[in-house]
C-alpha cells in the first residue's frame, strides 16, 4: 500500500518557549543550525515522501512559507563561493518536496488539525509526523514504519519505553505483546495516572494512519478545553483495521520544551566533526 503524502502539525501557540515565539515559530527555532521543521521534513523526503501538507496558524504563515521559497541571491552567492555542499542542504527540500498549507484557525487538538487534511488526503494511507519528537538516525523512522504498514494496511505507531515520572504526561498504549520491537496495540491512553498507564511504552510523534481515521475523528467527542484528540480516533478504529507500535531506535528529543531542544543542539554538535571538538574543549572550560 503506498504511502504518498505525509502531515506534519506545527500551529501550536509555543508557550514553552516564550517570549521567543512572540515572534519565532517554535518549529523555526535552530536546533544547532537546522530548525525542528526541516528535520521534520527531510525524514519525509529520505523516506521517499515528496507531497507534504502543513496544518500551520495564520501568524506562521510568513516566516515558515519563506523559508522554503527558492531564494536566488543567496543561491547566487553559495554557487558564486563555490560552497556547493551548503547549496545542497538549503535546496534539498526546496526542490524536492512539493508544499501545501493549511492554516488551522483555531488550536482544537491533534485530532483537528488531522481533519483539516481530509480533503487533500482523499481515501490512501498517509503519515503523521510531530516536529516536537526529533528523531536521529541513520535509517527515517517513518520509513520503516511504511515498511511495516505495507504488509497488512494497519495503522503504525511509533512507540518506546519512557520511565515512570513521564508516563502521566504522554500517550500510552496497551498490547498484548511483551517482547519484541513490533508490538500488537490493542488500545491507548492519553496522559494517564501512573496507576492507570497500561504499560511503559509511550507514543512518539510518527504516524502512519488509513483514510478510515478521518471518519473516526468526525464522530469524536472533543475533551477537555474542546480539543479532538487523535488517540481517541486511534483507539475506535484498532478493532477493526489494526495497530501495531514499532519501538525505534533511532535517538529521540523532546524538543516541544527548552531543555529537549538544548540537549538536541548538544548531540547534533558532538555529531559533527567541525563541531565537536571545539564544544568538547568549551566544556571543559565550564564550571
Amino acid at each position: 500500500m503506498v504511502v504518498s503524502k505525509a502531515v506534519i502539525p506545527v500551529a501550536g501557540l509555543g508557550t514553552r518557549f516564550l517570549p521567543a515565539t512572540l515572534a519565532v515559530p517554535k518549529v523555526m527555532i535552530p536546533i544547532l543550525n537546522y530548525p525542528s521543521l526541516h528535520y521534520c521534513l527531510e525524514e519525509v523526503i529520505d523516506s521517499g515522501i515528496t507531497n507534504i501538507i502543513l496544518i500551520i496558524s495564520e501568524s506562521q504563515r510568513e516566516v515558515i512559507e519563506s523559508y522554503f521559497i527558492h531564494h536566488d541571491p543567496l543561491v547566487s552567492a553559495l554557487t558564486d563561493k563555490g560552497n556547493i555542499d551548503l547549496l545542497e542542504k538549503v535546496e534539498k527540500i526546496k526542490s524536492r518536496a512539493q508544499i501545501e498549507y493549511i492554516v488551522q484557525e483555531q488550536p482544537l487538538g491533534l485530532g483537528h488539525a488531522i481533519l483539516l487534511a481530509k480533503e487533500s488526503i482523499g481515501d490512501n494511507s498517509f503519515a503523521v509526523l510531530l516536529p516536537d519528537d526529533l528523531i536521529l538516525g541513520n535509517n527515517p523512522t517513518i520509513k520503516i514504519m511504511l515498511g511495516l504498514h505495507s504488509i497488512e494496511g494497519e495503522a503504525i505507531i511509533a512507540i518506546k519505553k519512557v520511565g515512570s515520572k513521564t508516563i502521566p504526561n504522554l500517550g500510552i498504549i496497551d498490547t498484548s505483546d511483551s517482547q519484541g520491537q513490533i508490538r500488537q496495540i490493542t488500545g491507548m491512553i492519553e496522559k494517564p495516572a501512573l496507576p492507570d498507564a497500561p504499560s511503559d511504552l509511550a507514543i512518539i510523534g510518527r504516524y502512519i494512519l488509513p483514510a478510515d481515521i478521518f471518519k473516526a475523528i468526525e464522530n469524536s467527542r472533543p475533551g477537555a478545553l474542546g480539543e479532538i484528540q487523535l488517540t481517541d480516533a486511534i483507539n475506535s478504529i484498532i478493532p477493526t483495521r489494526g495497530c501495531k507500535g514499532f519501538i525505534f531506535e533511532a535517538h529521540h528529543f523532546d524538543v516541544g520544551v527548552p531543555m529537549g531542544m538544548l540537549k538536541a543542539s548538544i548531540h547534533k554538535a558532538l555529531s559533527d566533526e567541525e563541531t565537536k571538538k571545539e564544544l568538547k574543549d568549551w566544556l571543559e572550560t565550564v564550571e
